[in-house]
């Protein structure tokens, strides 16, 4: 009897059910579980504020994704959040009408990710230490400019399109942006040669340098991306809650980090797709919003998210010890 093809038992041991498919099994179980927490978890008010809910934390995820698959990363975004947030205030009690504001928001923050970026690949410094560093930078500055107080007197025009729904359906207007941000960052990782290049240098920067791509000026827009997409997310928290202070924001990198790795972003780099990055989002939301239902208290709320992140980091390193084994065992039984 002739034996099996090595190449096929391999391909074969090698296919596992892929992260994409078990998030969105993970989602249609957070589905059920708030149901059963809360008999109001699936009605169409509440459907709309866990939408409303992760918006900023999806607009500082997405270039995060690109960040991350490239093999650095951004600690500052929540920081930029919070200073654009207090820049928005500053400049609205200046007198400056507010689609000048937004724009000059919108430019500061894509300055603060040009300070990280210039600083990272100029003096070749690692992106986590630098923005560690300037994420008490911007923070501190979001406290200068507004200390502990809150301004809160944007005009109703805006403050409605953070407030209000997408023609009386649960879809909350500031989503629209998600949803827009979420389908151009998904083509501009999956389907273009951009993208590619992100995985190379991701898996191997210096080869990723022979082949011709200009590592050093990818890095910087990445930084600036994410700059200017936290300075958005400023923006949108500050025309929710309407109310711009200094401390808005705090804490989030944790959530966004937590949900580029939960969605199966290598934290080496060089792995991953928005995809997954999207489904892991809708499942963080979900979680907390049923957990809040429930009553749980945001320290738990902390944990969860906490455990999130080991759990992204734990289960593909241990899936893939899994498959190698598999692929030996199979190797073995075909020599």
């Amino acid at each position: 009897m002739a034996k099996p093809d090595s190449a096929l038992l391999t391909r074969k041991a090698s296919l596992p059910l892929s992260w994409e498919t078990l998030l969105v099994v993970i989602l249609i179980a957070s589905l059920a579980a708030g149901r059963v927490l809360s008999p109001v978890f699936l009605t169409g008010d509440n459907l709309g504020n866990v939408l409303a809910d992760l918006s900023e934390v999806a607009l500082m995820a997405m270039p995060m994704t690109l960040i991350i698959v490239a093999a650095e990363i951004d600690l500052s975004v929540a920081s930029v959040l919070g200073v654009s947030s207090a820049l928005m205030g500053v400049f609205w009690h200046m007198g400056l009408p507010m689609p000048l504001v937004i724009a000059l928001v919108l430019a500061a923050g894509a300055l603060a990710g040009l300070v990280n970026g210039l600083v990272i690949v100029r003096l070749n410094l690692p992106s986590l230490a630098v923005t560690i560093g300037t994420l008490a930078f911007f923070r501190g500055l979001a406290y200068v400019l507004l200390g502990d107080r809150a301004i809160a007197d944007f005009p109703p025009a805006f403050t409605a399109f953070g407030m209000n729904t997408l023609g009386g359906t649960f879809i909350p207007l500031p989503f629209l942006i998600v949803a827009a941000c979420a389908v151009a960052f998904t083509l501009l990782l999956q389907a273009t040669v951009f993208g590619r290049s992100l995985y190379a240098i991701g898996a191997n920067t210096t080869a990723a340098l022979f082949s011709g791509i200009a590592v050093a000026k990818l890095k910087i827009r990445l930084f600036v991306l994410s700059g200017a997409m936290s300075a958005l997310a400023g923006v949108v928290y500050t025309l929710r809650f309407t109310s711009a202070r200094g401390d808005n924001g705090e804490g989030f990198e944790l959530s966004v980090i937590a949900a580029v790795l939960f969605g199966g972003v290598s934290i080496f780099g060089g792995r991953g797709s928005m995809y997954g990055v999207l489904l892991s989002l809708l499942i963080v939301g979900v979680l907390k919003n049923a957990l809040t239902l429930a009553d749980v208290s945001s320290e738990t709320l902390t944990i969860v998210t906490g455990a999130l992140l080991l759990a992204s980091v734990l289960i593909p390193n241990l899936a893939a010890r899994w498959r190698m084994v598999r692929e030996r065992r199979a190797l073995a039984r075909s020599a």
